[in-house]
């Protein structure tokens, strides 16, 4: 069994506030620690139910040269193969091998949610909404859909309750869910224990993994796909001027159309 988690910070349980969650905040050290050890649950839960390879994607933007490389490496759990630095979305090596399931722990609920932890799309200052054909999603539903363009079901999520219920609404109420906070606000939440947290992801990756028979189906977005980026200001869409693809219909509107959702997303993200 092959699978591939993405993994992001700001649903890690005790984390409530950007300073835990950028590179240049006082509690940082803290944010990568919690961080590193629920998605250490993830990979034991994963072998445990006999997964033989196990590819982890660091997709937490903490800026600085910690973007996509916020784990305390040394503390890593063996068994896996860690992937630090890439392009946002953009690893899909194992999905286009033959992937069997996609996980999401750590996972946010999207911009303009009332009740979600540090509820963002991409970027917190910058981005409104994001769509495939339509339908908003955040950016566990951008990983979702990636991995539907390959066939590959998402099968766990973790974070607050309402990341959990915005991906089971997106994917199918199959997923496992692993809410191991609630949020009282945008910067406050009634957390478990980090403790407890660990043993619930372990656990309900565990519960994912060993019953393909309860799986959602894969995320398809049907063709022709057309991924929508909506941006605060106007001058947010001007690197995207004059690239193939790409259509911007108003200054704050950047539309990118292709046969998948996996072409969607890679011809609108940058190439940096």
């Amino acid at each position: 069994m092959r699978v591939q988690v993405w993994c992001d910070m700001e649903g890690i349980a005790g984390i409530c506030k950007w300073d835990q969650v950028m590179h240049t905040g006082q509690a940082f050290e803290e944010g990568r620690r919690l961080y590193t050890e629920e998605i250490n649950a993830v990979v034991r839960g994963a072998k445990k139910a006999g997964a033989t390879e196990i590819i982890v994607v660091d997709g937490h933007g903490a800026g600085g040269d910690f973007s996509c490389n916020s784990w305390i490496k040394d503390k890593l759990e063996s068994g896996a193969e860690y992937l630090c630095g890439y392009r946002w979305g953009c690893y899909v090596e194992v999905l286009r091998d033959g992937a069997d399931a996609m996980l999401l722990p750590g996972a946010h609920a999207m911009a303009g949610t009332p009740d979600g932890v540090l509820c963002h799309t991409m970027s917190s200052e910058q981005w409104v909404n994001a769509s495939f054909n339509g339908v908003k999603v955040g950016e566990s539903g951008i990983i979702a859909a990636i991995a539907g363009s390959f066939g590959v079901p998402c099968v766990f999520v973790s974070g607050d309750t309402a990341t959990c219920k915005e991906v089971a609404d997106l994917v199918g109420p199959s997923i496992v869910q692993a809410p191991v906070k609630k949020g009282l606000g945008r910067f406050s939440a009634r957390h478990l224990a980090p403790v407890d947290a660990c043993a619930l992801i372990e656990e309900k990756t565990f519960q994912a993994l060993r019953n393909p028979e309860m799986r959602p189906f894969p995320y398809k977005v049907e063709d022709p796909v057309e991924f929508k980026g909506e941006f605060r200001d106007p001058d947010q869409t001007v690197p995207f001027e004059h690239r193939p693809g790409l259509i911007i219909p108003d200054p704050r509107t950047v539309i990118s159309r292709a046969d998948s959702a996996w072409q969607a997303w890679d011809q609108f993200w940058p190439r940096k």
